[in-house]
């Protein structure tokens, strides 16, 4: 035990506390994002846009997703971002979500998101009560109570399926 080097944990380190319980961080991001997905399609709340099938996700790319369900994954990575670190805005997510342009025989550069398409699962979001604006002077969105409960939920789900 005295010769453990750093990057090794005790085995109990990571067994939970009796008290706490299972948020969005004890899981895989991947795997909650699409668990997420799949509870917003199920509970047909969210309405998509009318162009989903031929909208782009940014400049960056050549083509629309090729995920029938892209729209609720998009949704989900941004309820799982928002609840990680809350007040971020559009602007941010565009730049998180941004990809390298391909620009033939000349350097890629990087290119933000489409705003649109996250403005608008942060609105489908709103409506549904999972996220909500802060105030003008913070700026940004916060994820509600309610949508917290349903991503720790989901999140507990994970868990115990995998244990």
């Amino acid at each position: 035990r005295a010769l453990q080097r750093r990057h090794e944990r005790p085995h109990h380190y990571f067994i939970m506390s009796e008290g706490k319980g299972i948020t969005v961080k004890d899981v895989d991001s991947h795997q909650f994002v699409v668990s997420y997905a799949a509870h917003l399609k199920k509970q047909g709340k969210i309405q998509l846009p009318e162009l989903v099938d031929l909208v782009k996700t940014g400049v960056s790319k050549e083509l629309a997703p090729y995920n029938d369900d892209w729209f609720y994954v998009r949704c989900a990575a941004l309820a799982r971002r928002l609840y990680i670190r809350q007040g971020t805005g559009v602007g941010a997510f565009a730049k998180v979500f941004g990809d390298k342009k391909r620009r033939g025989t000349l350097p890629g550069h990087f290119h933000r998101s489409s705003r649109g398409v996250i403005r608008g699962c942060l609105k489908q979001l709103e409506r549904v009560g999972v996220v909500e604006k802060m105030s003008k002077e913070a700026g940004g969105r916060k994820i509600t109570r309610q949508g917290q409960q349903d991503c720790d939920r989901i999140a507990t789900e994970i868990y115990s399926s995998k244990a």
